[in-house]
């Protein structure tokens, strides 16, 4: 459930699959993540998300070497397919009320696909700034789906104005497309600087003779936009 496409279903998941799929994990309360995920799941993947969903409730935090849940995490995409597997995956990590420690130990332990649910999964289950260094490193990669990951709503919250907009570059370096950026319009609004460091990077695009990325233009328009439109004004 990472990326907006249409998709055939698979042995874990229903004919409902074959609708569009849009990047919602980040973005929308676990309650709701999980009835979006249910109905796209065939029933054994439905049951056993059930299951690894009680199972974490019944045994949160970390238990020695591995916890039940970390195993979970493990089979998610076996179980519920790889296009639900992310989706998976939060929700099993906030049913296992995980906090920045165990998250931690999962994104440095755990394969590609872990690491990007633990991005998914901090502005659900860290409240402050302290899971930073996460994001940090996802950014230090030049994975396109942990960079995705990495520039969701708790990098919007958290990350300060420095970091902020060499993440921004860093999509239009990786190819990641800008409409990743949670809260772009907002936090790019009359950033002068962000505006400079866009224009420096198409100038030498340009003296190599290479394209400038569209996505470059419309993040250099945003810097010049007007302010968003607050909840308060609708």
């Amino acid at each position: 459930m990472t990326h907006a496409h249409t998709t055939p279903a698979t042995p874990g998941t229903s004919t409902a699959d074959t609708v569009d799929i849009v990047d919602t994990e980040a973005r929308i309360p676990p309650a709701a993540l999980r009835a979006l995920l249910d109905s796209r799941l065939a029933g054994a993947a439905r049951a056993w998300l059930g299951r690894a969903l009680d199972e974490a409730a019944a045994h949160p935090g970390i238990h020695g070497p591995i916890s039940v849940w970390e195993l979970r995490l493990a089979e998610a995409g076996r179980r519920c397919g790889s296009e639900h597997a992310d989706a998976a995956r939060v929700l099993i990590l906030h049913a296992a009320r995980a906090d920045t420690a165990a998250l931690t130990r999962v994104y440095r332990q755990g394969t590609a696909a872990e690491r990007r649910a633990v991005l998914h999964a901090l502005p659900h289950l860290v409240p402050g700034p302290e899971a930073l260094p996460l994001v940090e490193d996802a950014l230090r990669t030049n994975d396109t789906r942990l960079v995705t990951a990495a520039v969701g709503p708790y990098a919007a919250r958290h990350l300060d104005p420095h970091q902020w907009r060499h993440a921004v570059l860093k999509c239009l370096f990786t190819g990641v497309p800008v409409d990743a950026v949670s809260e772009l319009d907002r936090r790019a609004h009359s950033d002068a600087e962000l505006a400079r460091m866009l224009g420096d990077y198409a100038a030498e695009r340009t003296a190599a003779g290479r394209a400038v990325p569209d996505d470059l233009h419309r993040a250099l328009a945003l810097t010049r936009a007007a302010p968003p439109e607050s909840k308060e004004q609708r």
